[in-house]
């Protein structure tokens, strides 16, 4: 086994790892920036080490710094998480030319796959159906115009060397692409260190459906079912469930199958996704492999029974994985609210601040991945994720009536969160019936806002009426004070609407 890991990450997913490691007794380093000296996961770890100022840049981004952590601290392996240097081959390849082990794919795999023309042409050779569009990247608006004139407009222009929604933009209408290109160019550039861009159709309201699998250096590759994502704002997830509502079990194994063909041809290792855009007529399209741990994977985990950050431990250090195609069995259904500091009903703008109270919930089938706490500042630095409640049911039905509860239950207080955008979002008809597709938020945005308005103003009808009868008792209570008669009481404070205070 892997003697001592450093975590090149910091929040939810630090914690993540250190709890795998710290369970197979595997020392664990974490690095932080100075915004991050007393965050959680730099108090569990098991070392600590700086990595400089606030800015990502100049802390989590900075390969030179990790690396010089990671030799301070005597680590030999390297746990990049997700987002920051993750999907870096550069930052990869560096990691092993200095004699550490890194647990992810192979440098080439990850320069392979995270271009996403080169993945299209992979996708293509094993026999995925690709989404209509350019085969290479596009030089110029005169290029990419022809091209989205071939396969009809609406379409997307999509930076060739990254994700997330950055230099990516919807482009309607002829009159609009050379503007729409030179920004989608300009913001892949600025995000990615690579301008190059391309073109593709857009699928008028697919379901996002990804299928989660692991490879090892013996050649094993499986499949542990799928996850259906389509509630997302700008590109990025928000709720995340497994199974997904629409796959039966025809396209679950021709997915399954797809996607190991392509983890074959591509010489995985480790933990990897492959995204999928399935249409109203159940035809599918490849979207693109990620080349790392996914966010969602704890819907994973619960519906497996696996711990996927232990089994990138053991395939890190040459071990085979711990089980075979045939072990794997989904039960039940799980499903994942991502929690961003972000108002959800305006335009899900960052929020920060500091953290004044926070309540987690809990209960059966309740999971928590959070990396914050209570005197905690939240900045603008870094992602504004502040962690994901997941729920586990014996079905769907009772997974939603457990999401509904949990969100309830929690509270986090000196911050704008996406609780209740969430909780609206699992008591809407749409997602009930299991067919919120990715343009769920763009269609009923008023709907979650004013079922959210409507549950705040029953709410605050009942702390009006406990604060009238606690401010009776207080007057009939002897010696009490015009001071104790006038204050914020605690009852007060802790029962008053929630859903505006999340």
């Amino acid at each position: 086994m892997l003697k001592k890991v450093l975590i090149a990450n910091r929040g939810e997913i630090a914690l993540r790892i250190i709890r795998s490691c710290r369970e197979l007794d595997i020392p664990t380093v974490a690095v932080y920036s100075d915004a991050d000296r007393t965050a959680p996961h730099v108090l569990q770890a098991d070392q600590a080490v700086p990595i400089g100022p606030a800015p990502s840049t100049e802390s989590y981004l900075d390969g030179e710094r990790l690396l010089d952590a990671a030799r301070s601290s005597g680590a030999d392996a390297l746990h990049p998480g997700y987002g920051f240097l993750s999907e870096n081959a550069g930052f990869a390849a560096a990691v092993i030319s200095a004699g550490f082990i890194w647990i992810g794919p192979e440098p080439a795999t990850l320069a392979r796959m995270g271009d996403k023309v080169a993945a299209r042409r992979l996708a293509l050779d094993v026999g995925l159906p690709v989404v209509p569009g350019s085969d290479e990247p596009v030089g110029d608006p005169d290029a990419a115009a022809a091209i989205a004139g071939e396969v009809g407009y609406p379409v997307l222009i999509k930076a060739a060397g990254g994700g997330g929604g950055k230099g990516m933009r919807a482009v309607d209408s002829p009159a609009e692409l050379p503007a729409a290109f030179e920004r989608a160019r300009s913001e892949a550039a600025a995000a990615f260190s690579d301008d190059r861009v391309y073109v593709e159709q857009v699928i008028h309201r697919p379901h996002h459906v990804e299928v989660q699998l692991f490879a090892d250096r013996h050649g094993h590759i499986v499949t542990l079912g799928e996850r259906e994502c389509s509630i997302q704002r700008r590109y990025q997830k928000i709720i995340e469930e497994s199974p997904s509502p629409i796959v039966a079990d025809d396209l679950r194994e021709q997915l399954a199958s797809l996607a190991a063909q392509l983890a074959a041809a591509c010489n995985y290792l480790g933990a990897g996704t492959v995204e999928f855009l399935v249409d109203r007529e159940r035809k599918f399209y490849f979207l693109e492999m990620n080349t790392r741990l996914q966010v969602e994977h704890p819907v994973t985990e619960l519906v497996t029974g696996l711990d996927l950050v232990a089994e990138q431990l053991r395939v890190a250090a040459g071990e085979p994985l711990s089980f075979a195609q045939e072990d794997v069995h989904l039960k039940g259904h799980a499903i994942e609210c991502r929690i961003y500091a972000e108002d959800g009903f305006n335009r899900f703008i960052p929020s920060t601040g500091t953290v004044r109270e926070l309540e987690l919930p809990g209960g059966p089938g309740v999971r928590l991945d959070f990396g914050l706490r209570v005197g905690q500042h939240v900045s603008h630095h870094y992602d504004p994720l502040l962690g994901k409640l997941s729920v586990w049911g014996r079905d769907r039905s009772q997974a939603l009536s457990r999401m509904s509860r949990a969100l309830e239950e929690l509270r986090i207080e000196g911050l704008t969160t996406t609780v209740p955008f969430c909780l609206a979002s699992v008591h809407h008809p749409a997602f009930l019936k299991g067919d919120a597709d990715t343009g769920f938020i763009t269609e009923h945005e008023q709907e979650l806002a004013a079922w959210v308005a409507g549950q705040s103003d029953g709410q605050e009808e009942v702390a009006a009426i406990g604060a009238a009868l606690f401010a009776a008792r207080q007057e009939n209570q002897p010696g009490a004070s015009a001071q104790t008669q006038h204050a914020d009481s605690t009852w007060l404070r802790l029962g008053r609407d929630r859903q505006v205070s999340r």
